[in-house]
This record gives C-alpha cells, sequence and structure tokens, in this order.
C-alpha cells in the first residue's frame, strides 16, 4: 500500500510540475485556471507526503515530454491528457477508500473527481478556436498533395521533377486554400473568429505537409522510394493529427484514423492510375 501511496505522490507531483509550467505560459484567464489547478495537485502531494514521510522527485522525462508536447499541440492537448491521467488517479483514490484511508482518500477523490472536469471546461486556446481551419488545411494538402505527387510520379518517373512540380502545385494550392478560407469567413456572419487568422492557420497547416511530403523528392534520385518515403510521412501525419483531434475533441482515434487513411490512399491509388494512363496514351518520356 505504501509503494501506491508514493506513485501517487509521484504523479501528484508531475501534474503540479506540468500545469505550473502550462500556467507560466499562459496568461489571463487561462493562468488563472492553470494555476489554481496547480495547487490543487500540490495539495494532493502534500496531503500523501504527511502520510509516507518520503520525499520523492518527479518523473524528468515525463514531464519534459509534456512540456514539449505544449509547445507543438497547445496547452488543451497536454489537459486532455493530463485528464485521461485523472481518470486513472480517481480509481486509485477509489481503492484508497477502499483499503480504509477514506480520512484524507475522500477528500482527495472529490478534488479529482469534480475541479479538473469543471476548470479544463474554461480553458481558452486559439489554435482550438480555429481547429476547423486546420483541419481544412491538414486534409486538403494531405488529399490533394498525395494525390498529385502519386500522378506525377507514375507519368513522370523522376524525382526532381516531381519535387519541383508538387512543390508549386502545393505552394499555389496553399494561397488558393487560404483565400477561400478568408472568404468564407469573412462571408459568415455567424462566426466571431477572425477571418486573417482562420486563413493563416489554414496556409500554414497547408504548406507544412506540401514541404513534408515533396521533401524526399529533392534528395533521393530513385523516384520509387521518395514516393514511398512520401507516402509513410502522409501516414505518420495522419496518425498525429488524428490523435490531436481525438484528444483534443474527445473523439475516437481509430475512428478518425481509418476515414483519413481511406480516403488519402483512395486517391492516391486513382491518380496513380490516372498517371500511368497519362504516360501511355500521352507518350510523356522525362
Amino acid at each position: 500500500m505504501k509503494n501506491q501511496f508514493l506513485d501517487q505522490q509521484k504523479d501528484e507531483l508531475n501534474g503540479f510540475k506540468i500545469y505550473s509550467y502550462l500556467a507560466s505560459k499562459s496568461k489571463g484567464k487561462n493562468k488563472e485556471i492553470l494555476s489554481k489547478i496547480a495547487l490543487e495537485e500540490a495539495k494532493h502531494y502534500k496531503i500523501l507526503k504527511d502520510i509516507t514521510k518520503v520525499n520523492v522527485k518527479e518523473h524528468f522525462f515525463l514531464v519534459a515530454l509534456y512540456k514539449i508536447l505544449a509547445v507543438l499541440f497547445g496547452v488543451t492537448f497536454v489537459i486532455k491528457l493530463m485528464e485521461k491521467n485523472e481518470k486513472k488517479a480517481t480509481d486509485e483514490y477509489a481503492n484508497f477508500i477502499k483499503a480504509g484511508y477514506e480520512s484524507f482518500a475522500k477528500e482527495v477523490l472529490i478534488d479529482e473527481q469534480s475541479h479538473e472536469n469543471t476548470l479544463i471546461q474554461l480553458i481558452e486556446e486559439e489554435r482550438v478556436d480555429y481547429v476547423s481551419s486546420i483541419v481544412l488545411g491538414l486534409n486538403d494538402a494531405l488529399v490533394e498533395i498525395t494525390g498529385t505527387i502519386s500522378g506525377l510520379s507514375s507519368a513522370l518517373q523522376n524525382s526532381k521533377t516531381i519535387g519541383v512540380a508538387g512543390l508549386i502545385t502545393g505552394i499555389a494550392a496553399s494561397f488558393s486554400m487560404a483565400a477561400s478560407e478568408y472568404i468564407s469567413k469573412k462571408t459568415d456572419i455567424k462566426t466571431e473568429r477572425s477571418p486573417i487568422k482562420a486563413a493563416f492557420y489554414t496556409f500554414f497547416a497547408y504548406f507544412l505537409v506540401v514541404i513534408l511530403l515533396v521533401l524526399p523528392f529533392f534528395f533521393l534520385s530513385n523516384y520509387y522510394i521518395a514516393f514511398l518515403i512520401s507516402i509513410v510521412v502522409g501516414v505518420a501525419i495522419i496518425t498525429i493529427f488524428s490523435f490531436y483531434i481525438a484528444t483534443v475533441q474527445d473523439k475516437s482515434f481509430l475512428k478518425s484514423f481509418i476515414e483519413m487513411v481511406f480516403v488519402v490512399f483512395g486517391v492516391v491509388l486513382l491518380t496513380f492510375l490516372i498517371g500511368l494512363l497519362a504516360r501511355s496514351f500521352l507518350h510523356i518520356n522525362i
């Protein structure tokens, strides 16, 4: 039982360190909310320390990982991940109560069951507000650019030519998608989101995917290998993005992942066949 107390004590300390870091990187309302959560974690740590009489250290690499994730994916994403850990903590404290440690565990359990979800709902973050614009950019880029690269690979069969053609197409499409998103938000009287910011997020997401997908063609002379690496990169993007959306929006990761994979690879197969037909009938030889 003492080992269980020590494990939970360490988890509370990890939570305190992570929430304190998130609070230090936030402003206004978010800073206030995250600071309050951090204080709750510190209180839970002290309660357990009074029982174990042991000073524990945080899990350095775990805390560092969460800090990196906060920089890459934002505060809300990390909080949602932390929330999943809180559910585990709730079960742990419930077991403590059953084991006869109700005097302290009940108080902590009430905190774990109430304050996390209540406060998390109040978190405001710009990148989450514009997640639909990010989705638009990523989805379109994955479908269009993987399809373009697939078609170009089967038709042109030259790495540098495929890379240049894919890059030019991608850059043009990035600006086109950003312009479309700007006009869409500008004419939508129901939305409170900035058209300029929505356009920026769409452009950035699209352009980033373009760069990652065409990069292999500029470093590898074998277009087959470059194409395969590009597909692997596409799957990695789908995996990361599906996990992000599933976490932030409390959706099924597997469902989101499978849907995107089927759409992207359906387009890849179709455009690859179109490229082969174009090469055969138009007698392209590069």
